[in-house]
């Protein structure tokens, strides 16, 4: 049996532009779609009170349509008590002041983004660890691996949609599978460490977020790319920028300024104008901003589980 519910946008509202921010990789085990740009999202997560599945779809009707939710599961109505949060309804799109031309077409182009809370901190922080220094493809591989091999299909209909681990089994993989997932030590004992104070991560996503920061980063091994990473999607933080990232500043800073060679200083100085806001600048800046030629090769993609 499901349960449902309906909410209502204030505004123009971009379903899938808004929540693929939690699609870790086009295989995502725990996020689904259905139907094209404008069919369903389907997820796979794991609440308070246990797994739930949540399918959602974006329905015409009123000034912007509405979003209608079906939810299974044990944690279903803790999910859908929190939809709104998870859609963007405590976000604030107008609160924004474009700076350049970049970001005013872009945030005129995209009126419907909104920057999402999902209200659980591991499930954002785990993928985001999985992330750190490695290719894209090689985290997302390790993340589909992991869920797969030690999460649980999510309850409700879909014949493919997976929940995350639970922290205790998180924590009872053994380290040889974490090497075949290709996760080296570094990363999997970071996770194991947050794991290990699961209780306290789950509460970062309710404090400030300095405070979340500091609490998140208080985990060796997490730093400041990591934690910013978690907590834009945990917490919906409009101010939370990603620095140390190996692409962000250069495609920021040749964006605003035409020029190559930014760094995380120079990516905090043009974002200066932005100061409350910086994250969903730069959300914008990927989004319209022009992108900047390669001139080297890609990062090779490696895999420690065949070492």
């Amino acid at each position: 049996m499901s349960l449902t519910r309906t909410w209502a946008p204030p505004g123009p509202y971009d379903l899938h532009g808004s929540l693929r921010v939690l699609r870790r990789g086009p295989y995502d085990p725990t996020y689904r779609t259905e139907g094209g740009a404008g069919g369903a999202v389907w997820r796979g997560t794991r609440t308070p009170h246990g797994p739930a599945a949540l399918r959602l779809t974006l329905r015409t009707g009123g000034s912007h349509g509405e979003v209608h939710a079906q939810a299974w599961g044990p944690g279903a109505a803790w999910l859908l008590e929190g939809l709104p949060a998870l859609l963007g309804a405590e976000d604030d799109p107008d609160a924004f002041v474009p700076h350049h031309e970049v970001t005013r077409q872009a945030h005129r182009r995209h009126p419907g983004l909104r920057l999402i809370r999902t209200g659980r901190v591991l499930e954002s922080l785990i993928p985001s660890v999985l992330e750190q220094k490695i290719t894209a493809e090689e985290a997302y591989r390790a993340w589909r691996l992991l869920v797969r091999r030690f999460g649980e299909r999510a309850p409700g209909p879909h014949p493919d949609l997976w929940v995350m681990p639970h922290p205790r089994d998180w924590l009872r993989i053994p380290s040889w599978e974490w090497h075949r997932a290709g996760v080296d030590q570094k990363r999997s004992s970071a996770i194991l460490r947050a794991l290990q104070r699961a209780s306290r991560m789950e509460e970062a996503a309710h404090l400030g977020l300095e405070e979340a920061l500091a609490r998140l980063q208080a985990i060796p091994g997490i730093g400041p790319w990591t934690a910013a990473e978690a907590l834009q999607r945990s917490n919906g933080e409009p101010d939370a920028v990603t620095v140390g990232d190996l692409h962000l500043p250069g495609q920021v800073g040749y964006a605003l300024t035409g020029l190559r060679g930014t760094d995380d200083a120079g990516m905090l100085e043009l974002l200066a104008p932005y100061a409350g806001q910086r994250h969903r600048a730069t959300r914008l800046i990927l989004l319209g901003g022009p992108r900047m030629p390669r001139r080297q090769p890609r990062f090779p993609v490696g895999n420690i589980a065949r070492w």
